[in-house]
């Protein structure tokens, strides 16, 4: 299977040769000229690495680089046009793998693709295991102490969001806007009612479990001890 690489850059020569480029490399390569729209694209499509410029009109890369971080790992490298240090070093610090500054040679950019995928490939696990919990989420499977649960693909977003990330709290509509592609006719309090039959299915399996804690007035949480 072809390795998707999207492309976040606003300058339509750049964007075109980058294309052209990843495409000759045997990608397969999506473009987005504009911030707005990027979090929502890589939440609903298998991306396997990121072209994000820093300078975008919309949203800038900072930015984008720091909401995707929060529900994904997938590999990032910063394009700027600044040379500065700070520059640089602020893109690591929200996340970015690596950094390139343009002006670039397009095969360089090729070479950086190739290597930041090596580096992130023997890493890849797709098996997700806590407390008793496997979850698969490209075959839509979690189990518990071996035994399947039966999760709608919305309830197996909300678990897997919890469980990659422990005891961290998740107001309503955090996980609304994370696990949604669309929120536009949804309710926070949908996920209340999803939380309620995650709950019931893992109590199906073992009646003690107890790994989602509310926390009042604040939203859910995955806790470790069961």
């Amino acid at each position: 299977m072809k390795k998707h690489v999207l492309i976040v850059e606003d300058e339509q020569h750049i964007s075109e040769v980058l294309m052209a480029y990843c495409e000759k490399e045997g990608y397969q390569a999506a473009l987005k000229q504009d911030g707005r729209g990027v979090v929502t694209y890589v939440k609903d499509n298998q991306v396997d690495i990121i072209l994000l410029d820093l300078m975008l009109p919309g949203i800038d890369g900072l930015t984008l680089c720091k909401q995707i971080r929060e529900f994904s790992n997938v590999p990032i490298i910063m394009v700027t046009a600044k040379g500065e240090e700070v520059d640089r070093l602020k893109g690591l610090d929200f996340g970015s793998d690596d950094y390139i500054c343009k002006p670039f040679s397009p095969r360089e950019v090729m070479a950086r693709i190739k290597a930041v995928l090596r580096r992130f490939q023997p890493e890849v696990d797709s098996v997700i295991r806590q407390s008793g919990f496997e979850l698969e989420s490209d075959k839509y499977k979690v189990t518990l102490k071996g035994q399947v649960i039966d999760l709608t693909p919305i309830e197996l977003k909300i678990l897997e969001l919890l469980i990659t990330h422990v005891e961290r709290v998740y107001s309503r509509n955090e996980i609304l806007n994370l696990v949604y592609s669309d929120v536009s006719e949804v309710s926070d309090r949908n996920i209340d009612t999803h939380i309620k039959n995650i709950r019931k299915k893992i109590h199906l399996i073992d009646k003690e479990a107890n790994p989602i804690g509310s926390i009042y007035g604040v939203g859910y949480q995955f806790k470790t001890s069961l």
